[in-house]
């Protein structure tokens, strides 16, 4: 199943496919956000640009799917929830790209899964 687009996030999925790492950041107030959103949480502006920050940040959660949601996904995977380092009110989630599990609190870094040219993901592992 591929991710649905829609108007905020459309831009944020192409920026990934080209492997940028980036969060919206208001032109007003300099508040960092992700998801991708019309107009600013804090100020209520719609003025904003894209932010390219650091990829890396902390195990916030996990949890561990047994659902197969995906044809020929036959294992349990893990799905983390990250606070972002450069911008921690902002928190992302993406597959964990390890076997040991995770731990709270520990640092990662994320890892662009290339599915094909139009979709990359964004996963995370430990930061080495």
């Amino acid at each position: 199943m591929r991710p649905v687009t829609d108007r905020d996030s459309a831009e944020w999925w192409e920026r990934a496919a080209r492997h940028e790492f980036v969060v919206q950041r208001c032109d007003s107030c300099g508040t960092l956000r992700f998801p991708a959103r019309a107009y600013c949480h804090r100020c209520r502006t719609g003025r904003w640009h894209w932010q390219p920050i650091g990829p890396t940040g902390r195990v916030e959660s996990w949890i561990v799917s047994h659902q197969p949601f995906l044809a020929g996904v036959t294992e349990p995977y893990v799905v983390v929830m990250v606070r972002l380092a450069d911008a921690p009110e902002c928190v992302m989630y993406g597959n964990w790209d390890r076997r040991e599990p995770p731990v709270a609190g520990q640092a990662v870094q994320a890892v662009f899964t290339v599915v094909d040219e139009e979709l990359s993901l964004i996963n995370w592992r430990p930061l080495e």
